[in-house]
């Protein structure tokens, strides 16, 4: 998977799932993109699986 092996904190905090999203917002590249139907963490193997497939 896609981590950096050395860090200085290796544990994030957890801070607010609110669902609302004040930056990043627009799409970038291409004419479509996701939008998320619940608020949740979502965890590295998650992101590399959607990546590859």
């Amino acid at each position: 998977m896609l981590a950096p092996k050395k860090v200085r904190h290796r544990k994030m905090m957890k801070g607010r799932r609110n669902g609302l999203s004040w930056t990043g917002c627009n799409v970038d590249f291409g004419d479509y993109g996701l939008i998320a139907l619940d608020d949740a963490f979502i965890s590295s193997r998650q992101i590399e699986a959607a990546r590859i497939a």
